[in-house]
């Protein structure tokens, strides 16, 4: 017969991992969050913009 420490921290386990399936799956449903690539007041010329190809506007 199994010992009550082992029982108990093998529910543990096993409620611990199912709660952490629920969250991922929760979280996995909302997706990316929309957002500007560039927000406004954004400009390529300044000194600590990233560098990329610059296209004229």
């Amino acid at each position: 017969m199994v010992s009550s420490t082992q029982q108990y921290e093998r529910i543990r386990k096993r409620k611990a991992t199912t709660n952490g399936k629920r969250n991922k799956r929760e979280r996995r449903a909302f997706g990316t969050p929309k957002f500007p690539v560039h927000p406004e007041g954004y400009d390529r010329t300044a000194a600590d913009a990233k560098k990329g190809p610059v296209t004229s506007a």
